[in-house]
């Protein structure tokens, strides 16, 4: 949309004088009774006195230098800006909240209001951050959040979210949201490292201690995963740091909780301590027995 002042053809820092001076040239050259053979002429006109009101008017110019086409709506903008101000979410245009997560965003609240064309003229965009343990991005969990209020004339209100099995470091989670207008709360999901297992996607790592005679010569140990324990069985020889995968006790899918990643075991081979006089013979002996076959 070409701007006031181009429409009059003066600067933006022109003088009240400047922009009647400029007004008054301009409508008698552009006046439908002067050019009755010209079919654009009434618009042109029309648009001529629309921003000769604006711009002459020390308020509405004012408005409009700062919001621009959108002056209009200045209460109803800074009356929002002010409920920003005291909210915990963070305030995002339309443009980015459609793109995928992952991407920071300009926080400008005057695009929030106005993304739709107008179409939708409080319809708002929040995020707030969300913090979980890896247990409950495991099996899902809910979060009791505040929507502030957008208006003087409302109140905040509380929500109580549903997080889903499986989100993940990044993860967004949309909550359409009304209360007289429409809102898009998005929470955004962080999950707390873990102290006994690192996350790869829908995968899981993590560690199992085992005594050496039981990697040498095989045997079971207890793994404790994010369903429970269960045994893995060790076969002999197992080398330190050997990894075993144990199919489907990983992490939810996102979009399809019925579906688990993997759990990847790294094996820890314990060294035994406190060997009795007796035990030590018999690790010299097989010290003697290597050393024959080699």
């Amino acid at each position: 949309m070409t701007s006031y002042y181009d429409v009059l053809g003066v600067p933006k820092g022109a003088s009240e004088a400047e922009v009647k001076k400029a007004y008054r040239r301009l409508a008698r050259k552009s006046h439908p009774d002067v050019n009755p053979d010209d079919k654009d002429a009434e618009a042109r006109f029309k648009e001529i006195n629309e921003a000769y009101q604006v711009l002459s008017d020390p308020e509405s110019r004012s408005k409009y230098d700062k919001y621009g086409e959108k002056w209009k709506y200045a209460d109803r903008i800074e009356e929002a800006q002010a409920a920003q101000s005291r909210s915990p979410f963070s305030w995002f245009s339309g443009r980015e909240e459609t793109a995928p997560y992952f991407g920071g965003t300009s926080g400008n609240i005057f695009e929030d209001l106005f993304s739709r064309g107008g179409r939708d003229l409080f319809r708002t965009t929040l995020e707030q951050q969300v913090d979980i343990t890896l247990e409950e991005a495991y099996q899902g969990t809910t979060r009791l959040i505040v929507v502030p209020a957008i208006t003087g004339s409302e109140t905040d209100r509380r929500l109580e979210a549903k997080i889903p099995a499986g989100v993940d470091n990044g993860s967004r989670v949309h909550i359409p949201y009304g209360n007289g207008r429409q809102q898009d709360i998005y929470l955004r999901i962080v999950v707390r490292p873990h102290r006994r297992f690192q996350r790869e996607g829908n995968n899981l790592r993590t560690e199992v201690e085992v005594p050496l005679l039981d990697a040498v010569l095989g045997g079971e140990v207890s793994v404790t995963t994010l369903k429970g324990k269960v045994t893995l069985k060790i076969p002999h020889e197992t080398q330190n740091s050997q990894t075993f995968r144990l199919g489907g006790q990983g992490m939810p899918h996102l979009n399809k909780p019925k579906i688990y990643g993997n759990l990847y075991v790294k094996v820890k081979v314990v060294i035994p301590k406190g060997l009795s006089e007796e035990e030590r013979k018999l690790f010299h002996q097989l010290k003697d027995l290597r050393a024959v076959r080699r």
